[in-house]
């Protein structure tokens, strides 16, 4: 929209059990994905890489990166603001686990729209649109 500023995202689609894996920030009231902005000159699948280890101490296989969808939303927070949401897939190492400036680790289900960001929500709607609640991560 016209005077809209666009923040440009990356983050992880990890489904497991049916559940979804969700970070919530120090300060914040909404639970996010686990991702971040890129920074200059960052390739999104890097970004995605680096913010997933340093916010839940999970290695992404690299390789295995896959785009699954693209989200456009309101910027949870930040009103004239949206953000574009580059959502992947790929198999990680390790347990989740809060760090860096997460303070929370959930896990959602379809119906838990009210927990989270707009674009969250919207992550939560293209899962059960595609049946994608299966035990993939």
């Amino acid at each position: 929209m016209i005077g809209e500023r666009t923040l440009t995202s990356v983050a992880w689609l990890c489904v497991e059990n049916g559940r979804l894996l969700a970070v919530r920030t120090k300060g914040r009231d909404a639970f996010y994905l686990p991702g971040g902005k890129p920074e200059p000159g960052e390739t999104l699948a890097r970004a995605l890489v680096r913010e997933v280890r340093e916010e839940v101490g999970v290695e992404l296989e690299a390789h295995r990166i896959t785009p699954v969808v693209t989200i456009t939303a309101p910027a949870h927070g930040r009103p004239g603001t949206v953000v574009e949401m580059h959502c992947f897939s790929a198999p990680g190492h390790g347990d989740p686990a809060p760090a860096a400036e997460i303070e929370e680790l959930t896990w959602l289900g379809p119906a838990d729209h009210y927990l989270c960001a707009p674009a969250v929500g919207k992550a939560l709607d293209h899962l059960t649109s595609v049946g994608g609640w299966g035990n993939e991560s």
